[in-house]
Order: C-alpha cells, then sequence, then structure tokens
C-alpha cells in the first residue's frame, strides 16, 4: 500500500467513526455531510468523492461496523480460550450488539430501509455464515457440540439464546446479566437437565 491508499484509507476511517458517532447520538436524519466532514477534519467533497451520498455512507458505515465486530469474535474463536468461555464471550457479544442494532440510528430512512436490509442479509450470507460453520465445527471437535447436529438447528439454538440474551439484558441491570452468564452458558449446553460432563474444561 503506497502512501496515497494509506492517507485515504485512514481518512475513510476517521469518516466512519465521526459518523457512527454522531449517527448513534443524532440519527441520520439531524446528522448532515457537512457537519461530518468537520468533525472528521475533511472536506465534504472528500465525502462525496468517497461515498457518493450521505445514505450510501451509512450504509457502508454499518457494513464495517459488522465487520469490526466479526473480526473481534474471530479473535475470540481463535484464543486458547476453552469453548466454553469462547461462546460466553461471543453471545455476550452478540446480545450487546443486538442492543445496538436496535437503536434507531441503525434504521435508515424508509425509502432506503429495504436497500441497507439486502445489504445486512447478503453480509450475513456470505460472512456470519463463514464464521458460524468454523464456530460449529470446533464445538463439535472439542465435544461441546452433538457430531450428529446439523449447522441449520445449532444457528438456531445459539439465535435463540441470542435474542432471549438481548431481552434479558434490556430488562434487567447489566452488571447482573454478565454475572449470571455462566448459568445461561451452562443453559446452552447442557439444558434444564444440567448433563454436565465430568470434566467442563476438557471434555473428552
Amino acid at each position: 500500500m503506497n502512501g496515497f491508499e494509506r492517507r485515504k484509507n485512514k481518512k475513510i476511517e476517521q469518516i466512519y467513526h465521526v459518523s457512527f458517532e454522531l449517527f448513534s447520538k443524532h440519527g441520520f436524519q439531524k446528522v448532515s455531510v457537512n457537519e461530518i466532514a468537520h468533525k472528521a477534519k475533511v472536506s465534504p467533497a472528500t465525502i462525496y468523492n468517497y461515498f457518493g451520498t450521505k445514505e450510501q455512507l451509512y450504509t457502508d458505515m454499518v457494513v464495517n461496523w459488522m465487520d469490526k465486530q466479526l473480526e473481534h469474535y474471530e479473535e475470540i474463536l481463535d484464543s486458547t480460550r476453552s469453548f466454553p468461555e469462547k461462546t460466553r464471550e461471543i453471545m455476550l457479544l452478540e446480545a450487546q450488539n443486538l442492543k445496538m442494532l436496535s437503536n434507531e440510528f441503525l434504521k435508515p430512512p424508509s425509502s432506503e430501509f429495504s436497500e441497507l436490509v439486502q445489504t445486512m442479509e447478503a453480509y450475513s450470507e456470505q460472512k456470519v455464515a463463514g464464521f458460524f460453520m468454523k464456530f460449529v465445527a470446533l464445538g463439535k471437535q472439542e465435544g461441546y457440540i452433538q457430531r450428529t447436529q446439523t449447522e441449520e438447528m445449532t444457528k438456531l439454538y445459539f439465535t435463540m439464546f441470542k435474542n432471549e440474551l438481548g431481552r434479558y439484558w434490556e430488562a434487567s441491570d447489566q452488571q447482573r446479566a454478565t454475572q449470571n452468564m455462566d448459568q445461561w452458558i451452562k443453559l446452552f449446553f447442557y439444558g434444564l437437565a444440567g448433563q454436565e460432563r465430568n470434566n467442563w474444561e476438557n471434555p473428552v
């Protein structure tokens, strides 16, 4: 990457950072390109040259945010933590991100809503699906997910738990929700019957 490309990427990252901050605080309609440009220390023309419209900047910003979340998940999955610990961290982050996605700033004008939904669906099919396949394969390899369980059903089960955890996160104190994560994870792996392995950290 040459100097020009590095400077361009640095500007784009700064624009994403400022856009995220302003959209999350004020919503899409109340934030102008001029305001973003001023805070990002670039010209409005630079933003239009890079993104074309404020709507496209908004969509690209959301995709950039999702890329960063997925990178974080990949780092967790590739870490030396146990599989239950990895699942705990990923599920907790997913619950927090679910809350973020439900906020008003991630709801674009109605004219652009269908386009963003399509973008997010395509993202899910291409990138999130690949990550989840890796997650399931590792869980099966380490003995925490039944080898006969399909990826489709495992994803449905994970999504169900994540959504319920998100609602619980909304309804209760976040510190309390975090403290109860161990119970959530035991329920996730063993259900109400509580048929745990003799060795939680080192399954056979």
